[in-house]
C-alpha cells in the first residue's frame, strides 16, 4: 500500500508541474514579444508612404518605454518588422528607427 501512496503522490507531482508549465505558456511574456525579426526596408524613409498591408501588420507601441521621441499630432509608432515606423493615418512616414 505504501508504494500505491508513493506513486500517486508522485503521479500528483508530475500533472500539478505539468499543469504550471501550461499555463505559463497561456501568458507569454509581453516583452518577448517586441523582438521582431528584422526585415530591412530601404523603402521606407520620411516623406515616402508605407503600405497598407506593413503597418496594418504593425504593433502600436509606447514611445515612452522604447525611449522614442514624443509623435506629433496625428502620428503614432508602430513596430513594424523590427523597425520603429512613425507616420500618419495616410501612410506618411515622419521617421523609422531599427530596432536591433
Amino acid at each position: 500500500m505504501n508504494t500505491f501512496c508513493r506513486a500517486f503522490a508522485v503521479s500528483a507531482l508530475a500533472l500539478a508541474l505539468t499543469g504550471g508549465v501550461t499555463l505559463a505558456q497561456d501568458h507569454p511574456d509581453p516583452q518577448a514579444q517586441d523582438h521582431q525579426q528584422y526585415v530591412k526596408h530601404t523603402e521606407w524613409k520620411k516623406g515616402a508612404k508605407i503600405n497598407n498591408d506593413d503597418w496594418g501588420r504593425g504593433q502600436q507601441v509606447d514611445w515612452h518605454a522604447h525611449k522614442l521621441r514624443k509623435p506629433p499630432a496625428g502620428y503614432e509608432w508602430r513596430q513594424v518588422d523590427g523597425n520603429f515606423v512613425l507616420a500618419n493615418n495616410d501612410g506618411l512616414i515622419f521617421s523609422v528607427v531599427v530596432s536591433h
